[in-house]
């Protein structure tokens, strides 16, 4: 199941058991109204498991794309008699992540697709036309402008070695994605290194943090002690830096700090002002609260971060692929210019 059909399914459950239907009849409710595919059997499995006397949590562990908070949230609810709320609060969690998601997303599409775009159309230049011109110029037996003979060069390059260079690239590329995801080594050294780059890592940070207190935020909801939620929550953001900074904490709380000094050790992931909405919600006893303030905070900051770098990054192809190009027609078309003094 992929996020969004979680997210379905989760604001369907909660539904159907605040109208007073039992869990299996809601899932059976459920499982007619989705379409057929692996979700559908998936949601199946899950109901054979619970008629058979499983807990609904314990059936969804089984199933890794629910993860750990998600399943965290929804034993706290059985636990205490509250699983449509907790699974409504699950609801707004995920939906609010998504939209997150899809604002990141947004940013990073238009100027990737124009890049790869502009690669392509580059490569069939150095690969068709340029060869072509090539073949007129070398008809005039005479020396070429020095660009016009490095386009020519980097031409010559691409028609011998541009499927390798391709080749090595997409490996290069797999092969980093790999280390990334299984050595921890490479982990921490890309997640700090993103972290560090002007602009977009302010974007991560946000996004971090935005996905940090909102997690935090639901479980603490559900009753669940800090120090556990802690432990819960130290891989929700996908960056390895966050999630050693949340054990760092649940250290210190477990050693009887409090949040805020907790948070405070670890102050260059978080801004002072998320330390001290946490402080003043440790003092009020109001965290939760605070936390969700927080989240939604950052959330809006990522919205502006994004529209601001689209507003930067649009101009920015624009210069950089005009003057690719421009570059490219001044090469092929010099020699044209100098015609009269080569003939």
């Amino acid at each position: 199941m992929h996020s969004q059909q979680i997210t379905q399914f989760t604001r369907q459950l909660a539904t159907l058991l605040n109208s007073g239907v039992a869990l299996l009849q809601a899932l059976d409710i459920v499982i007619k109204g989705m379409p057929s595919g692996k979700a559908k059997n998936k949601v199946r499995t899950i109901r054979r498991r619970i008629e058979t006397g499983s807990a609904l949590h314990l059936a969804l562990r089984r199933h890794p794309e629910f993860g750990g908070v998600y399943c965290d949230v929804v034993a706290a609810g059985e636990a205490a008699g509250m699983l449509e709320a907790m699974l409504e609060r699950l609801s707004e969690h995920r939906e609010k992540t998504e939209k997150l998601h899809r604002s990141v997303r947004a940013a990073l599409s238009y100027p990737i697709a124009v890049l790869v775009i502009a690669l392509v159309v580059v490569l069939l230049l150095f690969t068709y036309v340029v060869p072509a011109f090539e073949t007129t110029f070398a008809a005039f037996q005479a020396e070429l402008p020095a660009l016009t003979q490095g386009v020519i060069a980097v031409s010559h390059f691409c028609l011998r070695y541009g499927g390798w260079l391709f080749l090595a690239t997409v490996l290069c590329a797999w092969l980093g994605c790999y280390l990334v995801h299984t050595r921890t080594g490479w982990q921490r050294y890309w997640h700090n290194f993103v972290l560090g780059i002007p602009v977009a890592g302010l974007l991560v940070r946000q996004v971090c943090i935005a996905r940090w207190c909102r997690a935090l935020a639901t479980l603490f909801a559900t009753g669940m002690p800090l120090t556990e939620a802690m432990g819960a929550v130290k891989g929700v953001t996908g960056n390895y830096v966050y999630a050693k900074a949340s054990e760092l904490m649940r250290s210190h709380l477990i050693r009887g700090r409090s949040m805020a000094k907790a948070m405070a050790s670890v102050e260059h992931l978080f801004s002072p002002w998320v330390v001290q909405m946490c402080a003043i919600g440790e003092e009020s006893g109001t965290l939760e609260h605070m936390l969700s303030k927080a989240a939604e905070n950052f959330e809006s900051e990522v919205e502006s971060t994004v529209a601001y770098l689209s507003s930067l990054i649009e101009p920015l192809l624009i210069i950089v692929l005009g003057t690719m190009i421009g570059i490219m027609v001044v090469a092929l078309y010099l020699p044209v210019f100098e015609l009269g003094n080569i003939v």
